[in-house]
Formats: structure tokens, sequence, C-alpha cells
């Protein structure tokens, strides 16, 4: 059994404070995590739509490109449905929810767009009929926001 921490410093795995009782590193650096908010994102990872879960299996393990993605993510207080760190890129699935909650959706971007980050929004219809021209998308953003070309989108 280890004593410390794996090196590259994420913890060893589950819970809040991680298996051990050793703190689990947010992956956005400095923001406070309410609980309430962790155990709902916790839950939407168990209980994803067949949309999420089409395209996950498109995302998980590095598979696109290499960029690692995780699901519901939360930032800033939001829950993004997909995010790569090395890209700061959001992935929001678009489903029927959304016609009702646009002007949150729009706070939301708002805020991840002066934190730096970039969302890409596709609607739950394009990924059913159309997952890889989505996912060559998703790949074409990660390659543009890590090289540093124009982050048009």
């Amino acid at each position: 059994m280890r004593d410390s921490p794996p090196p590259w410093g994420r913890g060893w795995g589950r819970g809040p404070e991680g298996m051990h009782g050793m703190p689990i590193k947010n992956i956005i650096p400095g923001q406070k995590i309410d609980p309430a908010k962790l155990q709902r994102a916790r839950e939407l990872r168990r209980e994803m739509t067949p949309v999420e879960r089409t395209l996950w299996q498109a995302l998980r393990g590095s598979k696109l490109g290499g960029f690692h993605f995780r699901r519901q993510q939360i930032i800033a207080g939001y829950i993004v449905d997909f995010y790569c760190h090395r890209a700061d890129l959001a992935v929001e699935l678009d489903g029927g929810i959304h016609l009702q909650q646009q002007e949150r959706d729009s706070q939301r971007d708002r805020v991840l767009s002066e934190m730096g980050l970039s969302v890409l929004h596709f609607p739950n219809q394009e990924i059913l009929q159309n997952l890889p021209v989505v996912v060559s998308k998703i790949l074409a953003a990660c390659r543009r926001r890590t090289t540093g070309q124009s982050q048009k989108f």
C-alpha cells in the first residue's frame, strides 16, 4: 500500500477525499466545490442519457487524438457535460431541457468564456445522426485550442 499519493498528483480515486483520505485535486485549480453539486455530478455520471453515452464512447480513454475528456465536470459552479482540460474545451449536448433554460445556458457560456474556456454545443439529434462529424469537430477544436490557432467555433 502507498503512503503518499501518486507523483502525478491526482490522488487515489473515489470520494471527495479519495480512497485513503487523501484529497483529490480539482481539475480547475482554486475553485471550491459545493458538496451537493459534487453529488449531483456523480449522479449525472451514473445516469447518463443515451446520447451522452454515445458521445462518451467516442471520447473516453483519450481515444480522440490523445485528448483526455472528463464527464460532468464542475467548473465555476456549473456542471458541463464533457471537458478537456488540455484544450480548455467544454462540450455541451443540447437536448429538450435546454429550450427551457436558454438564459441559464447563455450565462454559463459567458462565465466559462471569461475563464478562457471555449464551449461547443451539439444538438442531441446531430450526435445521433452524424456522430463522426461531431467527433471530427471536437477533435479540430481541441487541436486549434492547443496549437494557438484561431479559436473560431
